[in-house]
């Protein structure tokens, strides 16, 4: 039996029979009135924290595709400069040109001369090897990086949508922000620290190549053979103690990102009430803000916690021509380089990296907002 919708007063007698119809059979019959769409309408807004959880792989893994590949040369660049090998060639280079050591140089002169070098390195890899050595490694490094963002933003978009609905009555806050990021970090540290592994090792290749003979690796998949064989599968995973140690970076990269977006997007609330038409720069703001925000964001992260990607591609070089490994641990690997190289041999090709890793964040997170978007799904809870 149902109820006529013209009396309403008889709705609190059949609650039971109210709950036991659809939505769609209350609206064919009139009941979709007063009190009895209450229990439609709290069952239609629990939805699950997972709700098109596909949408931020998918938008992550586009958003790395096309940071990676416009940013590959830079990479190569960093990659060299932070390597024993050209650590040994640029040494050579300024003995013969009566060059002291940057150790004993001003802050200013090192730097403009870790600049220069910078430069002269980037220029010298094509007219040496050919414009397609500025890409080298591009392959394994795009395999890494669409699966590393997808699982990161995977894993931070739902994470932070998980914790929110859970434990902050469905607010976001810093906290919650914080502790998404740290979980992403280290779930996609482990899952893809083979690949970035022999990425590095492809990349350096030219320092352990025989005197006279060809490459030490033919391809990527020769690379993986070759580190099992000799180093067991532990090998495919030397230097996952410092991509953990990265995950600071990135922890730190997302809970600024959060924040900026936060004050745009109370710019813009205060815009909107104040009433007042929009100029130029609001409009600017607007279109890049984000963008501008998640360069930012990456560049203060990187500075204060670069020296773990020097530390993170020694531990994950070759071993040296007599089988032994020069870099055994995170501990000895950091003191080991302070020693030799002091203080700014932790951050050697840090000129490169941000010239790549701002501009890669920027255009990454951008790509990545707009695929949301694209997908349906909203970046904020």
């Amino acid at each position: 039996m149902t109820l006529p919708s013209s009396n309403p007063n008889q709705i609190p007698s059949t609650n039971l029979g109210l709950q036991k119809k659809t939505s769609a059979q209350l609206q064919e019959n009139g009941d979709g009135i007063g009190d009895a769409r209450q229990p439609a309408v709290a069952v239609a807004h629990r939805k699950s924290p997972f709700g098109k959880s596909w949408a931020h792989f998918l938008a992550g893994g586009a958003g790395g595709m096309t940071s990676a590949t416009l940013t590959a040369p830079l990479d190569v660049l960093k990659t060299r400069l932070q390597s024993d090998y050209y650590k040994q060639q640029l040494q050579a280079s300024r003995a013969t040109r009566g060059i002291p050591n940057p150790s004993t140089m001003s802050f200013t002169r090192s730097s403009l001369l870790h600049i220069r070098e910078t430069f002269q390195i980037l220029f010298a890899i094509p007219r040496a090897e050919g414009w397609r050595a500025l890409f080298k490694g591009l392959g394994p490094n795009l395999i890494g990086v669409v699966p590393a963002r997808a699982i990161n933003f995977y894993s931070y978009g739902n994470g932070k949508k998980f914790i929110s609905n859970y434990f902050n009555n469905g607010q976001e806050a810093a906290w919650v922000h914080l502790i998404a990021a740290a979980s992403a970090g280290l779930i996609t540290g482990t899952a893809t620290n083979p690949i970035w592994l022999v990425k590095t090792r492809l990349q350096l290749d030219k320092s352990h190549a025989r005197e006279g003979g060809g490459r030490e690796y033919k391809n990527a998949l020769d690379c993986v053979v070759k580190t099992v064989r000799h180093e067991g599968i532990r090998g495919l995973y030397r230097g996952l103690s410092a991509s953990y140690l990265g995950v600071s970076e990135s922890t730190l990269q997302w809970v600024l990102y959060e924040q900026g977006k936060r004050k745009l997007a109370l710019r813009e609330e205060r815009l909107v009430a104040s009433g007042r038409l929009r100029t130029a720069w609001d409009d600017t703001v607007s279109y890049t803000g984000n963008m501008f925000v998640a360069g930012s964001a990456k560049l203060f992260a990187a500075i204060i916690t670069y020296p773990h990607e020097v530390v993170r591609t020694r531990l994950r070089q070759a071993p040296m021509q007599n089988g032994r490994l020069k870099y055994t641990g995170l501990a000895q690997c950091f003191k080991l380089i302070f020693i030799e190289e002091g203080i700014a041999g932790l951050y050697g090709g840090l000129i490169p990296h941000m010239m790549r890793v701002v501009p890669s964040a920027a255009i990454m997170f951008g790509v990545y907002e707009a695929g949301l978007r694209v997908l349906g799904e909203t970046p904020t809870i």
